[in-house]
Protein backbone atom coordinates (compact mmCIF):
# COMPACT_ATOMS: atom_id res chain seq x y z
CA UNK A 1 0.00 0.00 0.00
CA UNK A 2 1.25 3.93 -0.90
CA UNK A 3 3.23 4.81 2.32
CA UNK A 4 1.07 8.14 2.01
CA UNK A 5 -2.37 6.20 2.07
CA UNK A 6 -1.28 4.26 5.39
CA UNK A 7 -0.38 7.70 6.58
CA UNK A 8 -3.38 9.58 6.00
CA UNK A 9 -5.62 6.13 7.04
CA UNK A 10 -3.69 6.73 10.11
CA UNK A 11 -4.32 10.03 10.69
CA UNK A 12 -7.79 9.97 10.06
CA UNK A 13 -8.16 6.91 13.17
CA UNK A 14 -6.36 9.06 15.80
CA UNK A 15 -8.81 12.49 14.61
CA UNK A 16 -11.81 9.48 15.12
CA UNK A 17 -10.21 8.45 18.88
CA UNK A 18 -9.29 11.96 20.23
CA UNK A 19 -13.09 13.16 19.39
CA UNK A 20 -14.70 10.31 20.92
CA UNK A 21 -16.18 10.51 24.36
CA UNK A 22 -14.23 9.22 27.23
CA UNK A 23 -15.66 5.84 28.73
CA UNK A 24 -15.18 5.05 32.27
CA UNK A 25 -12.08 4.03 34.05
CA UNK A 26 -13.38 0.38 35.55
CA UNK A 27 -10.89 -0.27 37.33
CA UNK A 28 -7.78 1.97 39.20
CA UNK A 29 -4.78 1.66 37.89
CA UNK A 30 -1.83 0.07 39.77
CA UNK A 31 0.78 2.16 40.58
CA UNK A 32 4.28 1.59 40.41
CA UNK A 33 5.65 0.69 43.49
CA UNK A 34 8.00 3.46 43.49
CA UNK A 35 4.60 5.70 43.53
CA UNK A 36 3.69 4.09 46.56
CA UNK A 37 3.32 6.04 50.42
CA UNK A 38 7.10 5.99 52.25
CA UNK A 39 5.55 5.35 55.27
CA UNK A 40 2.29 4.24 56.43
CA UNK A 41 1.59 4.32 60.27
CA UNK A 42 -1.14 1.64 61.26
CA UNK A 43 -1.81 3.33 64.58
CA UNK A 44 -1.94 0.84 68.20
CA UNK A 45 -4.71 -1.51 68.71
CA UNK A 46 -5.01 -3.03 72.18
CA UNK A 47 -3.83 -6.74 70.72
CA UNK A 48 -0.84 -8.96 70.38
CA UNK A 49 2.41 -7.14 68.63
CA UNK A 50 2.10 -7.10 64.53
CA UNK A 51 2.70 -10.53 63.11
CA UNK A 52 2.53 -9.89 59.42
CA UNK A 53 1.73 -7.55 56.36
CA UNK A 54 0.19 -7.80 52.82
CA UNK A 55 -1.03 -5.13 50.11
CA UNK A 56 -3.53 -5.37 47.61
CA UNK A 57 -1.63 -3.10 45.08
CA UNK A 58 -4.78 -2.84 42.54
CA UNK A 59 -7.44 -1.85 45.20
CA UNK A 60 -5.03 0.25 47.59
CA UNK A 61 -5.53 -1.32 51.18
CA UNK A 62 -3.38 -2.57 53.25
CA UNK A 63 -3.81 -5.30 55.96
CA UNK A 64 -2.40 -6.28 59.02
CA UNK A 65 -1.98 -9.30 61.62
CA UNK A 66 -2.37 -7.86 65.29
CA UNK A 67 -2.14 -11.59 66.93
CA UNK A 68 -5.79 -11.69 67.29
CA UNK A 69 -7.24 -9.14 65.13
CA UNK A 70 -6.88 -8.22 61.38
CA UNK A 71 -6.94 -4.42 60.23
CA UNK A 72 -7.93 -3.37 56.83
CA UNK A 73 -6.85 -0.11 56.04
CA UNK A 74 -6.49 2.16 53.10
CA UNK A 75 -2.80 3.28 51.72
CA UNK A 76 -2.62 6.49 54.24
CA UNK A 77 -3.11 4.44 56.92
CA UNK A 78 -6.90 5.04 57.69
CA UNK A 79 -8.58 2.14 59.35
CA UNK A 80 -11.34 0.92 57.14
CA UNK A 81 -12.35 -2.46 59.11
CA UNK A 82 -11.46 -4.78 61.85
CA UNK A 83 -12.08 -8.64 62.21
CA UNK A 84 -11.82 -9.58 66.01
CA UNK A 85 -13.00 -12.83 67.78
CA UNK A 86 -10.07 -15.07 67.01
CA UNK A 87 -8.39 -17.15 69.89
CA UNK A 88 -5.32 -18.69 67.90
CA UNK A 89 -2.54 -16.66 66.85
CA UNK A 90 -3.08 -15.29 63.19
CA UNK A 91 0.68 -15.06 61.54
CA UNK A 92 2.13 -14.07 58.59
CA UNK A 93 -0.29 -12.77 55.66
CA UNK A 94 -0.19 -12.67 51.81
CA UNK A 95 -2.86 -11.07 49.35
CA UNK A 96 -3.59 -13.44 46.33
CA UNK A 97 -4.15 -11.20 43.22
CA UNK A 98 -5.63 -14.55 41.15
CA UNK A 99 -8.66 -14.58 43.80
CA UNK A 100 -8.51 -11.50 45.44
CA UNK A 101 -8.71 -12.96 49.13
CA UNK A 102 -6.50 -12.85 52.33
CA UNK A 103 -4.60 -15.41 53.45
CA UNK A 104 -3.28 -15.78 56.29
CA UNK A 105 -1.47 -18.55 58.97
CA UNK A 106 -4.09 -19.44 61.88
CA UNK A 107 -2.96 -21.88 64.91
CA UNK A 108 -4.37 -23.19 67.69
CA UNK A 109 -2.36 -25.00 70.85
CA UNK A 110 -2.06 -25.41 74.48
CA UNK A 111 1.94 -24.16 74.66
CA UNK A 112 2.92 -21.55 76.02
CA UNK A 113 1.97 -18.99 73.20
CA UNK A 114 -1.64 -20.39 73.07
CA UNK A 115 -1.89 -20.04 76.94
CA UNK A 116 -0.77 -16.71 76.49
CA UNK A 117 -3.13 -15.73 73.71
CA UNK A 118 -6.39 -16.63 75.53
CA UNK A 119 -4.71 -15.18 78.79
CA UNK A 120 -4.78 -11.75 76.39
CA UNK A 121 -8.17 -12.46 75.50
CA UNK A 122 -9.65 -12.37 79.14
CA UNK A 123 -10.40 -16.49 78.47
CA UNK A 124 -9.45 -19.16 80.87
CA UNK A 125 -10.72 -21.93 78.62
CA UNK A 126 -8.85 -24.05 76.43
CA UNK A 127 -8.30 -24.75 72.45
CA UNK A 128 -8.53 -27.77 70.28
CA UNK A 129 -4.74 -28.19 69.14
CA UNK A 130 -5.04 -27.16 65.04
CA UNK A 131 -3.54 -25.59 62.00
CA UNK A 132 -5.41 -24.00 59.53
CA UNK A 133 -5.29 -21.45 56.54
CA UNK A 134 -7.17 -18.70 57.42
CA UNK A 135 -9.02 -16.89 54.25
CA UNK A 136 -10.74 -14.10 54.28
CA UNK A 137 -13.28 -11.95 51.71
CA UNK A 138 -11.53 -8.50 52.20
CA UNK A 139 -14.94 -7.03 50.39
CA UNK A 140 -16.90 -7.89 53.08
CA UNK A 141 -14.56 -5.97 55.67
CA UNK A 142 -16.20 -2.64 56.11
CA UNK A 143 -16.20 -1.38 59.88
CA UNK A 144 -14.93 -2.36 62.61
CA UNK A 145 -15.37 -4.90 65.43
CA UNK A 146 -16.29 -7.66 62.36
CA UNK A 147 -16.24 -11.16 64.25
CA UNK A 148 -14.45 -13.77 62.57
CA UNK A 149 -17.12 -16.30 63.26
CA UNK A 150 -20.44 -14.69 62.51
CA UNK A 151 -20.28 -12.09 60.08
CA UNK A 152 -19.53 -14.28 57.33
CA UNK A 153 -15.53 -13.10 56.82
CA UNK A 154 -13.51 -15.91 57.15
CA UNK A 155 -13.28 -19.54 56.10
CA UNK A 156 -10.39 -22.06 56.99
CA UNK A 157 -8.55 -24.89 55.66
CA UNK A 158 -7.33 -27.69 58.07
CA UNK A 159 -3.40 -28.35 57.74
CA UNK A 160 -3.53 -32.33 59.01
CA UNK A 161 0.59 -32.75 58.18
CA UNK A 162 0.76 -30.00 60.10
CA UNK A 163 -1.08 -31.23 63.25
CA UNK A 164 0.33 -34.72 62.80
CA UNK A 165 4.35 -33.22 62.94
CA UNK A 166 3.70 -31.28 65.90
CA UNK A 167 1.70 -34.24 68.18
CA UNK A 168 4.57 -36.36 66.75
CA UNK A 169 6.54 -38.45 69.52
CA UNK A 170 9.57 -40.15 68.14
CA UNK A 171 11.80 -42.76 69.67
CA UNK A 172 15.22 -42.44 68.72
CA UNK A 173 18.36 -44.04 69.95
CA UNK A 174 18.66 -41.14 72.04
CA UNK A 175 15.67 -41.57 74.13
CA UNK A 176 11.64 -40.40 72.75
CA UNK A 177 11.95 -36.57 70.72
CA UNK A 178 8.30 -34.49 70.72
CA UNK A 179 7.09 -32.05 67.75
CA UNK A 180 9.35 -33.59 64.59
CA UNK A 181 11.31 -31.36 63.25
CA UNK A 182 11.17 -29.00 66.11
CA UNK A 183 7.77 -28.11 64.46
CA UNK A 184 5.62 -25.31 66.87
CA UNK A 185 3.30 -25.05 64.10
CA UNK A 186 2.93 -22.20 61.50
CA UNK A 187 3.72 -19.02 60.70
CA UNK A 188 5.22 -17.91 57.33
CA UNK A 189 3.32 -17.66 54.62
CA UNK A 190 3.02 -16.54 50.95
CA UNK A 191 1.99 -17.47 47.20
CA UNK A 192 4.79 -18.32 44.60
CA UNK A 193 6.17 -21.33 41.78
CA UNK A 194 6.91 -24.56 42.49
CA UNK A 195 10.71 -24.83 43.95
CA UNK A 196 13.02 -24.59 40.99
CA UNK A 197 10.59 -23.29 38.33
CA UNK A 198 10.19 -19.99 36.97
CA UNK A 199 6.63 -18.77 37.16
CA UNK A 200 3.81 -21.22 35.63
CA UNK A 201 1.40 -22.42 38.83
CA UNK A 202 1.17 -20.59 41.75
CA UNK A 203 1.33 -22.68 45.13
CA UNK A 204 0.75 -21.29 48.29
CA UNK A 205 3.88 -21.72 50.65
CA UNK A 206 3.57 -22.33 54.44
CA UNK A 207 6.63 -22.09 56.63
CA UNK A 208 6.71 -23.91 60.10
CA UNK A 209 6.98 -22.64 63.17
CA UNK A 210 10.58 -24.16 64.90
CA UNK A 211 11.10 -24.68 68.87
CA UNK A 212 14.40 -23.24 69.03
CA UNK A 213 15.41 -25.66 71.90
CA UNK A 214 19.55 -25.68 72.05
CA UNK A 215 20.00 -29.51 73.26
CA UNK A 216 18.44 -31.07 70.34
CA UNK A 217 19.95 -31.16 66.10
CA UNK A 218 16.58 -32.00 64.69
CA UNK A 219 15.41 -28.22 64.76
CA UNK A 220 18.08 -26.39 62.26
CA UNK A 221 15.94 -26.74 58.92
CA UNK A 222 13.22 -24.85 57.77
CA UNK A 223 9.90 -26.61 56.35
CA UNK A 224 8.05 -25.42 53.50
CA UNK A 225 4.89 -27.09 52.70
CA UNK A 226 3.58 -26.23 49.21
CA UNK A 227 -0.38 -26.33 48.60
CA UNK A 228 -2.21 -26.46 45.05
CA UNK A 229 -5.44 -23.93 46.36
CA UNK A 230 -7.19 -24.03 43.02
CA UNK A 231 -9.31 -26.64 44.53
CA UNK A 232 -9.57 -25.55 48.26
CA UNK A 233 -13.57 -24.79 47.86
CA UNK A 234 -14.30 -28.21 48.74
CA UNK A 235 -12.05 -27.81 51.57
CA UNK A 236 -13.23 -23.93 52.79
CA UNK A 237 -15.93 -23.95 56.27
CA UNK A 238 -16.51 -21.16 58.79
CA UNK A 239 -14.84 -21.76 61.65
CA UNK A 240 -16.43 -22.25 65.04
CA UNK A 241 -13.25 -22.02 67.51
CA UNK A 242 -15.75 -24.25 70.01
CA UNK A 243 -15.73 -27.36 67.69
CA UNK A 244 -13.04 -26.98 64.98
CA UNK A 245 -13.34 -28.90 61.59
CA UNK A 246 -11.00 -30.48 60.34
CA UNK A 247 -11.53 -30.26 56.70
CA UNK A 248 -8.76 -30.06 54.34
CA UNK A 249 -6.12 -31.82 51.83
CA UNK A 250 -4.77 -35.36 52.97
CA UNK A 251 -1.30 -33.57 52.69
CA UNK A 252 0.95 -31.12 51.17
CA UNK A 253 2.03 -30.99 47.24
CA UNK A 254 5.64 -30.32 48.60
CA UNK A 255 7.81 -30.62 51.84
CA UNK A 256 11.10 -28.58 51.17
CA UNK A 257 13.57 -28.38 53.97
CA UNK A 258 16.33 -25.34 53.93
CA UNK A 259 19.23 -25.13 56.50
CA UNK A 260 19.54 -22.29 58.18
CA UNK A 261 20.84 -23.49 61.44
CA UNK A 262 19.14 -22.81 65.29
CA UNK A 263 15.85 -20.07 65.29
CA UNK A 264 13.78 -19.01 67.33
CA UNK A 265 10.30 -20.13 66.39
CA UNK A 266 10.72 -20.50 62.74
CA UNK A 267 10.30 -18.65 59.96
CA UNK A 268 8.03 -15.38 61.25
CA UNK A 269 7.17 -13.98 57.66
CA UNK A 270 7.49 -15.36 54.53
CA UNK A 271 7.76 -13.59 50.70
CA UNK A 272 8.20 -14.32 47.34
CA UNK A 273 9.81 -11.95 45.19
CA UNK A 274 9.73 -12.00 41.76
CA UNK A 275 12.17 -10.26 40.71
CA UNK A 276 14.95 -12.21 42.37
CA UNK A 277 13.02 -15.56 42.30
CA UNK A 278 13.99 -15.87 46.12
CA UNK A 279 11.86 -17.11 49.01
CA UNK A 280 12.81 -14.35 51.98
CA UNK A 281 12.51 -15.48 55.43
CA UNK A 282 12.56 -13.30 58.58
CA UNK A 283 13.15 -14.68 61.80
CA UNK A 284 13.89 -14.30 65.29
CA UNK A 285 17.74 -14.82 65.55
CA UNK A 286 18.64 -18.54 66.76
CA UNK A 287 20.66 -19.32 69.80
CA UNK A 288 22.76 -22.32 68.92
CA UNK A 289 26.44 -21.02 69.25
CA UNK A 290 27.55 -23.31 66.28
CA UNK A 291 25.63 -21.36 64.05
CA UNK A 292 25.72 -17.27 62.43
CA UNK A 293 22.43 -16.77 64.10
CA UNK A 294 21.08 -14.44 61.46
CA UNK A 295 17.50 -13.18 61.10
CA UNK A 296 16.95 -12.66 57.92
CA UNK A 297 17.58 -15.67 54.52
CA UNK A 298 16.70 -15.82 51.09
CA UNK A 299 16.08 -19.42 49.82
CA UNK A 300 17.04 -19.99 46.07
CA UNK A 301 13.49 -20.59 44.32
CA UNK A 302 15.11 -21.16 40.71
CA UNK A 303 17.49 -24.01 42.23
CA UNK A 304 15.78 -27.54 41.77
CA UNK A 305 15.35 -29.16 45.48
CA UNK A 306 17.49 -32.27 45.65
CA UNK A 307 16.77 -35.41 47.71
CA UNK A 308 19.21 -36.08 50.43
CA UNK A 309 19.63 -37.36 54.25
CA UNK A 310 18.77 -34.62 56.54
CA UNK A 311 21.25 -33.48 58.44
CA UNK A 312 20.59 -34.04 62.52
CA UNK A 313 17.21 -35.42 62.06
CA UNK A 314 17.85 -39.36 63.13
CA UNK A 315 14.75 -40.08 62.33
CA UNK A 316 13.95 -39.03 59.29
CA UNK A 317 14.08 -40.45 55.10
CA UNK A 318 15.76 -38.49 53.02
CA UNK A 319 14.24 -35.05 52.29
CA UNK A 320 13.96 -32.53 49.12
CA UNK A 321 16.59 -29.61 50.04
CA UNK A 322 16.42 -26.39 48.40
CA UNK A 323 20.09 -24.17 48.60
CA UNK A 324 20.04 -20.96 50.37
CA UNK A 325 20.53 -17.90 48.16
CA UNK A 326 24.23 -16.44 46.59
CA UNK A 327 23.56 -13.59 48.40
CA UNK A 328 23.94 -12.22 51.83
CA UNK A 329 26.83 -12.54 54.55
CA UNK A 330 28.35 -16.19 54.32
CA UNK A 331 29.85 -17.71 57.88
CA UNK A 332 32.79 -19.05 57.43
CA UNK A 333 32.46 -22.24 59.71
CA UNK A 334 28.94 -23.49 58.30
CA UNK A 335 28.38 -21.75 54.96
CA UNK A 336 25.32 -20.73 56.11
CA UNK A 337 24.31 -17.75 54.52
CA UNK A 338 22.02 -14.40 55.53
CA UNK A 339 22.23 -10.95 56.96
CA UNK A 340 21.41 -9.13 60.42
CA UNK A 341 18.50 -7.57 59.12
CA UNK A 342 16.87 -5.78 62.09
CA UNK A 343 13.39 -5.98 60.66
CA UNK A 344 11.33 -8.27 58.53
CA UNK A 345 9.87 -11.11 61.50
CA UNK A 346 7.07 -8.56 62.42
CA UNK A 347 5.85 -7.87 58.24
CA UNK A 348 7.53 -8.44 54.84
CA UNK A 349 5.66 -7.68 51.76
CA UNK A 350 7.57 -7.60 48.29
CA UNK A 351 5.80 -4.98 46.00
CA UNK A 352 7.11 -5.91 42.46
CA UNK A 353 10.40 -4.25 40.77
CA UNK A 354 12.57 -4.96 44.14
CA UNK A 355 10.16 -2.80 45.97
CA UNK A 356 9.44 -4.23 49.93
CA UNK A 357 7.09 -2.82 52.44
CA UNK A 358 8.60 -3.54 56.34
CA UNK A 359 6.96 -3.10 59.46
CA UNK A 360 8.51 -1.27 62.57
CA UNK A 361 6.87 -1.95 65.13
CA UNK A 362 6.38 -0.06 68.61
CA UNK A 363 4.43 0.09 71.10
CA UNK A 364 3.19 2.94 73.51
CA UNK A 365 0.64 3.24 76.36
CA UNK A 366 -2.34 2.81 73.59
CA UNK A 367 -1.36 -0.42 72.42
CA UNK A 368 1.04 -1.99 69.98
CA UNK A 369 1.37 -0.69 66.43
CA UNK A 370 4.04 -0.60 63.21
CA UNK A 371 5.39 1.92 60.65
CA UNK A 372 5.49 0.30 57.66
CA UNK A 373 8.53 1.69 55.54
CA UNK A 374 9.32 1.09 51.94
CA UNK A 375 12.50 -0.39 50.76
CA UNK A 376 14.33 -1.27 47.66
CA UNK A 377 15.97 -4.51 47.59
CA UNK A 378 19.82 -3.80 47.11
CA UNK A 379 21.71 -7.29 47.30
CA UNK A 380 24.30 -5.84 49.82
CA UNK A 381 25.78 -8.30 51.87
CA UNK A 382 25.98 -6.10 54.81
CA UNK A 383 22.51 -4.22 54.29
CA UNK A 384 19.81 -6.45 51.73
CA UNK A 385 17.40 -3.51 52.00
CA UNK A 386 17.80 0.84 51.48
CA UNK A 387 14.59 2.89 53.20
CA UNK A 388 13.24 5.03 49.80
CA UNK A 389 13.57 8.34 50.74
Amino acid sequence: MNPRIVTAILAAVTALLAAAPATAQTTTPIPSPAQLPRTIDSGTFPAGHIQGIAVDTQRRYIYYSYTTMLVKADMQGRVVGTVTGLLGHLGCLDFNDADGRLYGSLEYKNDAIGRGILAMQGSDGTVTDGFYVAIFDVDRITREGMDAERDGIMTAVFLGDVLDDYKAEIDTADGPVAHRYGCSGIDGISFGPRFGRNGGRQYLTVAYGIYGDTNRTDNDYQVLLQYDTRDWSRYERPLSQSAMHRNGPAQADGRYFVFTGNTTYGVQNLEYDAASRCWFMAVYAGKKTGYPNYTLFAADGAARPVKRILEGVPYARRGYVVPLAQAGLQDGATGIRGWRFGYGATGLCSLGDGYFYISHDYRNADGQGSVIRLYRLTGDAEQPFKAVE
